[in-house]
């Protein structure tokens, strides 16, 4: 029997700490406030993915730290980072 990897590839997008809104538990970055790889701006983040990294300020972030939609990323306490603190997301698509 063939063995056939299966399909990935990464979906990256970029933001700042400043762009999110709320406070504490609810402090949230909208996708729309992201760019993705190509400089465009994004409309949605993937629906279906494989799994997804965070990178606060270029560090990989535990997965107890956000929580994701198609809509925004979620990032308790997030208000507290300097409004200049670069937030990437990337997304592994199956």
């Amino acid at each position: 029997m063939a063995i056939i990897k299966a399909f990935l590839a990464g979906r990256r997008f970029v933001s700042t700490a400043g762009a999110g809104t709320g406070t504490g538990a609810t402090f949230s970055i909208a996708a729309t406030a992201f760019t993705d790889d190509s400089g465009a701006t994004a409309t949605a983040f993937p629906a279906s993915f494989a799994y997804y990294n965070l990178y606060i300020n270029g560090v990989l972030q535990t997965s107890d730290t956000s929580s994701v939609t198609t809509a925004a990323i979620t990032i308790p306490d997030g208000d507290v980072l300097d409004p200049a603190t670069p937030i990437m997301v990337e997304f592994v698509v199956n």
